[in-house]
């Protein structure tokens, strides 16, 4: 019997590809500049989210998309009381966003008013790797309790990247973590992939990474 799944997956594929391309034109359009954000549950991601938007609001008009697999509003009310725009979207228990979900939740968007918008994807390290969104921006918040052997168990996801983040580090004391392992795993897959040491909850290391997306958000703002 002829497999079948293999092709209905690259359809799937495909078709997430051209709305990601519209989602990118969309953001052009508007000047925004959208930065896809991906980790593991508990890595961190909503605090790393809530320090960047302190760090760069007084200097951009900022939002965030929320992606969640229950209806709860948790993330997004913590965003909503920094007074910025948020939108939420319900992925049905998918364990990621897809193109065709922020297309949709764009709509309610008010993107001629947002310089950078982030995307906090759904906690997981599989399925966010393989879906486009359209975004200039693939970073992954990494946290240092969660092994220092993750890139080599979730390659798919570390080669696609742009920015890692590595969170938690002033955790690093008091826990099993061999950075150099870590990070000979990061360049074996993602050669030269810029990378930031930080600790969202106490701020160290914050301002390097603020400042590098600062520059990078004007060069593209140049273009």
């Amino acid at each position: 019997m002829t497999p079948t799944r293999v092709p209905v997956v690259e359809k799937i594929l495909d078709a997430n590809d051209q709305v990601a391309q519209q989602n990118r034109a969309l953001f052009d359009h508007h000047r925004t500049f959208a930065i896809n954000v991906m980790a593991s549950p508990g890595a961190g991601k909503t605090t790393f989210i809530l320090k960047t938007l302190e760090g760069l609001s007084p200097r951009y008009r900022m939002a965030v998309i929320e992606g969640d697999t229950a209806p709860v509003t948790i993330d997004a009310d913590k965003i909503s009381a920094l007074g910025l725009p948020v939108v939420q979207i319900n992925t049905g228990g998918d364990c990621h966003l897809d193109a065709v979900m922020l297309h949709a939740g764009l709509q309610s968007l008010p993107l001629d008013g947002v310089d950078i918008v982030l995307i906090e994807n759904v906690g997981n390290l599989i399925c966010p790797a393989a879906f486009k969104l359209g975004s200039h921006l693939n970073l992954l918040v990494a946290s240092t309790p969660e092994g220092d052997d993750k890139p080599y168990k979730y390659p798919n996801m570390y080669r696609g990247i742009d920015v890692l983040i590595i969170n938690k580090m002033d955790l690093i004391p008091y826990i099993d973590f061999n950075m150099a392992y870590f990070q000979q795993g990061v360049e074996i897959l993602n050669p030269g992939l810029r990378t930031f040491p930080v600790s969202a909850k106490t701020g160290e290391g914050m301002s390097e990474w603020i400042n590098w997306l600062d520059e990078v958000v004007q060069q593209h703002r140049k273009k």
